[in-house]
């Protein structure tokens, strides 16, 4: 009870920033795997598409690195998350612009979002970037004094007052907005690649039906304090729950395609993208995490 009141505090005052780099690092892997074998199936057809890969592989190095050593975050770990959020932006268009590409491009919206390419993945792929650029203007563990202590502000987040406010953990209303963009993005990826599936299994329903609640507490969580307290975090945990048990699934069914474990590699790549449902998780995760943060000005 003790040592969850101390993380708690730790939490509440910001002084996260190696655990959560390491999540940042973690995510970021997952990520990039999907992405890569995503991009085979492609054949890297553009060398752009190397890209997330490799800084799939740098953002998990500087979490890991941050990790070790926190004066790792404000130049690596920082400049690679941002980096990579912009590198997510730029593959969102491309993915719209391949779906525009197919045959009767948005004429056809349905079938070409469900063929194409996946649209709001770069985003998803993105999440981890935000939560490494989190990370780096946070505080280590251990650290003491004023959240402001050695910091050097960037003038445009000195201008909005937001780094003194994520490094004193008062970004609750943040946090809730970007679970509300995050779990729409994996919700979207969840319903097309269920549709392609047709809904075999009654348990594809649960991340469509769950999303709306867990964006519904985000939102609530905006303007009410007891939202953030109480419904927020209960769904956060379903989420986080769903995405496990999805995971499960997913390894389940590579499993029992054709050729099982002996073509490994190949039902991974073509079987049901199994880290995608932990991407899902990282959604509750953000919203856990937003339930408790500090709200802004408090």
């Amino acid at each position: 009870m003790r040592e969850t009141t101390a993380v708690d505090r730790l939490v509440r005052e910001g002084r996260f920033q190696r655990a959560l780099s390491l999540v940042a690092g973690l995510s970021s892997i997952l990520a990039g795997v999907e992405v890569a074998w995503e991009h085979y199936k492609g054949s890297y057809s553009h060398r752009v598409m190397y890209t997330p890969v490799l800084l799939s592989g740098a953002l998990a190095g500087a979490g890991v690195a941050t990790a070790i050593r926190p004066r790792a975050a404000r130049a690596g770990l920082r400049a690679v998350s941002l980096l990579t959020i912009i590198d997510g932006l730029i593959g969102f268009g491309f993915h719209i612009r391949g779906v525009q590409r197919k045959p009767a491009g948005w004429r056809l919206p349905v079938t070409n979002i469900i063929m194409g390419p996946p649209v709001t993945a770069p985003l998803l792929f993105a999440v981890s970037a935000y939560l490494g650029l989190i990370a780096s203007f946070l505080r280590p563990e251990e650290s003491p004094g004023s959240p402001l202590a050695g910091v050097r502000i960037p003038p445009l987040s000195r201008a909005f007052g937001v780094v003194p406010e994520v490094r004193a953990g008062r970004f609750q209303k943040h946090l809730a907005v970007a679970t509300i963009l995050s779990t729409f993005f994996s919700a979207f990826e969840a319903l097309y690649s269920h549709y392609k599936n047709r809904f075999r299994y009654k348990v594809q329903w649960t991340p469509i039906l769950l999303a709306p609640l867990l964006m519904g507490s985000a939102a609530a969580a905006i303007p009410f304090r007891w939202a953030a307290r109480t419904v927020l975090p209960f769904t956060s945990l379903l989420a986080i729950l769903n995405g496990t048990i999805g995971f499960f699934y997913h390894l389940k069914g590579v499993v029992e395609r054709a050729g099982g474990v002996k073509l490994k590699l190949y039902n991974l790549m073509y079987g049901p993208p199994v880290f995608a449902p932990l991407l899902y998780s990282a959604s509750g995760f953000i919203g856990l995490l937003a339930s408790l943060m500090r709200r802004e000005h408090e």
